[in-house]
């Protein structure tokens, strides 16, 4: 059946959309998982919505809108968190409220019905378009050259940020790239599995890979790889099934990382007694 399935054009799509995707959750997803700022992703995705709703109320493609108030998310977080000294979670939280709140009023006062609502919400990787990849083959790019390049400045500011201020690295500037990568990053995961399920998207692959990895570059590789295969037997199953691809891929991926963890945990107990 899926051998069938790969003479359409949409599954061909969808499997490169989920390899692009992974690549990008590969590259952000270790930075953020290492700093801690999980929620993050999910406060910019949350408040990429009111991005959506905008362009729905424009007549502009939603996406457009997404990737515009991604960005400005990403830039007055970083703003308000070294100006203001606020904490992450706080400003998580203004942010992800407002976004959602504005996206609900846009598309209320938008004209008409909002086609295709559900798919931002939930993501639809078997209806991503070629269009679509191309834009998102160009994000990686952007995502490799720039993790490529400073590289050892993000692992530096991920792991302690205050000794990087100490060595005279411009460590705003640095968290300002990197959280301006992971909007991006979320621009990406909407079209995969939409709003409401990136935030596991961006963490679980990198999370797991943690457990396995003794070094930033080697926790990247395997949450890359980790990723393909979430995505590939999510979209499998989800043509299988015929059930919502984005839920498939993220019920994969969750169940993959409480597996790891039960059986961390099982390994300890055993340790503990054999000590």
């Amino acid at each position: 059946m899926i051998l069938e399935a790969l003479g359409y054009e949409f599954f061909r799509n969808a499997l490169a959309a989920g390899l692009l995707a992974s690549i990008a959750c590969g590259c952000i997803g270790s930075f953020i998982v290492v700093k801690r700022m999980v929620s993050l992703a999910g406060g910019i995705s949350h408040a990429a919505f009111g991005g959506i709703g905008l362009g729905y109320y424009l007549g502009v493609d939603p996406i457009l809108g997404a990737t515009i108030f991604s960005l400005a998310t990403a830039g007055i977080i970083t703003h308000f968190r070294n100006q203001a000294h606020q904490h992450l979670d706080t400003l998580v939280a203004a942010v992800w409220s407002s976004g959602m709140a504005l996206g609900i009023l846009f598309i209320y006062l938008a004209p008409g019905f909002a086609p295709d609502l559900f798919s931002y919400l939930f993501g639809n990787i078997l209806l991503v378009p070629f269009e679509n990849l191309v834009l998102m083959a160009l994000l990686v790019g952007i995502i490799l050259i720039t993790v490529t390049i400073c590289y050892n400045r993000f692992v530096a500011v991920t792991f302690d940020e205050e000794y990087a201020i100490v060595m005279n690295l411009p460590a705003r500037a640095i968290m300002l790239a990197l959280i301006g990568l992971t909007a991006l990053t979320v621009v990406m995961l909407i079209q995969v599995v939409g709003v409401i399920l990136v935030i596991a998207l961006l963490s679980l692959p990198a999370a797991i890979a943690r457990e396995y990895s003794s070094s930033m570059k080697t926790m990247i590789l395997c949450a890359t790889l980790l990723g393909a295969v979430f995505t590939t037997s999510g979209i499998c199953l989800s043509y299988i099934l015929d059930v919502p691809s984005g839920g498939a891929i993220i019920l994969i991926a969750a169940a993959s990382y409480f597996l790891v963890i039960l059986g961390r945990d099982i390994r300890q107990h055993y340790a503990e007694r054999k000590g």
